[in-house]
């Protein structure tokens, strides 16, 4: 596993070329409006989006995980505790077919727990099966 931070950015070939120097790592995945680098050390998913928010703004925050049986049991172990999830769906999203979850913290960040499944090219998110239907909170 390993965490993903996920940020809004106004110029994303600017940011590219920071995030690369500074973490020393290529970009991963580029496409119009979005890049993502896998980060080996410190383990982090970086993922950049261009005009989402505003600028240095977080987006979203996440853990990529390895399984969709990780997702699925973390998802369980969550919704155990008594925080709230979307439940388990297999999406379309930022370029990649996924299993995920999402959840709110108290302040109101989202958190994703997620596995990448494959290739897409699409940034927006469509919910191909899942518990209700609805992702992206």
């Amino acid at each position: 596993m390993r965490l993903q931070l996920a940020l809004n950015v106004d110029d994303l070939d600017e940011a590219v070329d920071f995030y690369t120097k500074m973490f020393d790592t290529p970009v991963n995945k580029r496409r119009e409006g979005y890049a993502n680098f896998a980060i080996e050390n410190p383990p982090l998913k970086l993922v950049l989006f261009e005009g989402a928010g505003p600028n240095g703004s977080l987006n979203h925050l996440g853990v990529e995980t390895e399984t969709s049986e990780q997702v699925i049991a973390a998802e369980a172990r969550i919704s155990g505790e008594g925080i709230e999830t979307t439940g388990v769906d297999d999406t379309i999203c930022c370029y990649a077919e996924k299993t995920e979850t999402w959840v709110h913290s108290p302040d109101t960040n989202r958190w994703e727990w997620y596995v990448k499944t494959g290739e897409a090219d699409q940034l927006e998110n469509v919910v191909v099966s899942g518990a209700n239907g609805s992702c992206c909170p």
